[in-house]
């Protein structure tokens, strides 16, 4: 009897360790997959948010995860069974058949939530995420009567003016680099390129960490003019920074529930720098129409931030829906709003987006324009739309002619010899023609051209190396071919005397300069007028004529008041 009691004492006392091992095992695993789960969370930062398809992925690899802990108690018999059979019969403890469940109810909410959000249901739903009004170009797109103050400047070039700026601060270069991203931002109705500095490597980052990034770099796009602007107070979160001082960790911290599309640079109208850090959700269904619904804005000084929701958003911040974003949601609207299966057959009514965009500055606002063609492709625009990135508000242009890049073709073709390339052009209203801008860069990415393509008759091109000049040979072209409207009132008239008159030979041909007796000079091509060469000193004139910024201005055409040949004669004669 002693002997039985020793053993029931025995097994009763190896049970317990057993049992013991194995919450000492639970415990270990379960701390395990929590710093796991931790470490994951601070080095990637995803939201924590209903609306991202990857949350739901998460959820169920943690409740399997967890299950499986759960039913290491099980596993042997789970292991010599069925495991269907074995959950269905219990053999499976409460939490493990909890976890499992929960995963797989995590799987058909992930699908029914995609279901719901498909075009084929939901198409309707989809066209209405942008409202689009249609608006005359020729009225609603403000004439321009000068050329001198429209931005032209690419990102490409905005890169190297920035870059050769920063290059030239040498206590700066050696520590940072210019951030590759360059926002577009209206400052005082004025258009500007803006990028932060980032650091250059890791090290660079731990040795400077305290002082931050110095300042930021601001380009005219009009001008060319690059200035580096420096800050009294270092930015320290950055989206070059480590650790905790990491910009894009810093917001997604702070607002885990978020969905952050991205971390824009800009500057308010004092000059202060700030990221803005637009927030979207899906608007249909689970996952379907995602749609910004606000923004953090972020100090990077001091790393202070504050959501606004979509309808309180300060008015100087310009970027608040991405240009892609905009368009597709214009796509989203010409394409579905027939339905999706016209969408797929017959496509009647469809149009959409070409593959890139520009932008203007209009107001206090920045906005994004760029063709629309039919979703049958082919190299033709059958109207515009332009669309405000801090509103969305959008307005569409029936405007038929050729779409961006076969324009850009067309410039390129005039100087093909010189091998130059053209940058997306801008739109702008010339005497109600809807006409593309652009500037032709050589190898080396510098300006070396300006050229002028009419939207709807894209052989009509007109190149220059001044902005000015280009204006006028642009518009000459256009009254020779009847489509002039109101050219004429783009032109400035003086009377003037002529007091020197010069000869001077160009790459581009003769050109003849005129002074008059107040000192102002103009020029114009002997090609363009050989009735210049009866110019005298001391002819009275009337000149239409281009006003230009370096005081060197374009003469378009003259009338003779009084010819100075005239006056000799008559004095002869009288004397």
């Amino acid at each position: 009897m002693g002997k039985k009691k020793d053993k029931k004492k025995n097994k009763k006392k190896k049970e317990n360790i057993d049992m013991s091992i194995k919450k000492k095992v639970y415990a270990i695993l379960t701390i395990l997959l929590i710093v796991l789960a931790g470490a994951y969370y601070y080095a990637f930062f995803p939201a924590i948010n209903i609306h991202l398809e990857s949350f739901w992925g998460a959820v169920v690899v943690l409740f399997i995860a967890l299950g499986c802990i759960f039913a290491l108690n099980q596993l042997k018999n789970a292991m010599s069974s069925n495991v269907v059979e074995a959950f269905r019969e219990k053999k499976m403890s409460f939490m493990t058949r909890l976890c499992w469940t929960l995963a797989v109810l995590a799987v058909l909410i992930f699908v029914i939530g995609s279901v719901a959000g498909l075009k084929l249901f939901r198409a309707k739903s989809y066209s209405n995420m942008l409202k689009v009004k249609t608006y005359d170009f020729a009225k609603d797109i403000e004439e321009t009567d000068q050329i001198t103050d429209i931005a032209l400047m690419d990102t490409a070039s905005a890169k190297i003016f920035g870059n050769r700026k920063i290059g030239s601060l040498s206590d700066v270069v050696s520590q940072y680099e210019v951030e590759d991203a360059y926002m577009q931002i209206s400052v005082e109705k004025k258009p500007f390129k803006v990028s932060a500095l980032k650091y250059a490597s890791f090290f660079k980052w731990w040795n400077n960490r305290s002082k931050g990034i110095p300042g930021y770099v601001k380009i005219n796009p009009v001008n060319s003019n690059a200035e580096y602007v420096a800050l009294d107070k270092g930015m320290k979160y950055v989206p070059s920074a480590y650790f905790n001082y990491n910009l894009e960790r810093h917001v997604q911290l702070k607002y885990p529930t978020k969905i952050i599309s991205g971390y824009n640079f800009e500057v308010d109208d004092s000059g202060k720098p700030y990221y803005i850090c637009p927030t979207v959700t899906a608007k249909i269904g689970l996952f379907g129409g995602v749609d910004v619904n606000g923004v953090i804005i972020c100090d990077p000084v001091s790393g202070d931030c504050r959501y606004y929701g979509i309808n309180n958003i300060p008015s100087w911040v310009d970027n608040v829906y991405n240009g892609h974003l905009l368009e597709k949601k214009y796509n989203w609207y010409g394409v579905l709003s027939d339905g999706y299966i016209n969408s797929v057959i017959g496509q009647k009514g469809c149009k959409q987006t070409t593959d890139d965009f520009g932008y203007k500055i209009i107001g206090d606002d920045v906005w994004i324009y760029t063709g629309v063609t039919s979703v049958n492709g082919d190299q033709s625009n059958i109207g515009f739309v332009m669309m405000n990135q801090r509103t969305s508000e959008a307005k569409y242009y029936k405007v038929s002619g050729a779409e961006e890049h076969s324009a850009m073709s067309a410039a390129e073709g005039e100087v093909q010899e010189k091998g130059y390339k053209a940058s997306f052009p801008s739109l702008i209203n010339v005497a109600g023609v809807p006409t593309y801008i652009m500037v032709l860069k050589d190898a080396g990415g510098l300006v070396k051209m300006y050229a002028m393509v009419n939207v709807s008759q894209y052989n009509m091109v007109a190149t220059a190396t001044s902005q000015t000049e280009v204006f006028t040979n642009y518009k000459k072209m256009l009254a020779k071919s009847g489509k002039s409207g109101d050219v004429d009132k783009l032109s400035e008239t003086k009377d003037i005397v002529v007091s020197d008159v010069k000869y001077i030979d160009t790459d581009d041909g003769t050109m003849v300069y005129v002074k008059d007796s107040d000192g102002d000079v103009y020029k114009q091509a002997f090609a363009d007028n050989e009735q210049l060469i009866k110019l005298n000193v001391g002819d009275r004139i009337e000149i239409k004529y281009e006003p230009s910024e370096d005081g060197i201005n374009y003469m378009t055409s003259y009338e003779y008041i009084e010819k100075q040949a005239y006056r000799i004669i008559e004095k002869g004669e009288n004397g």
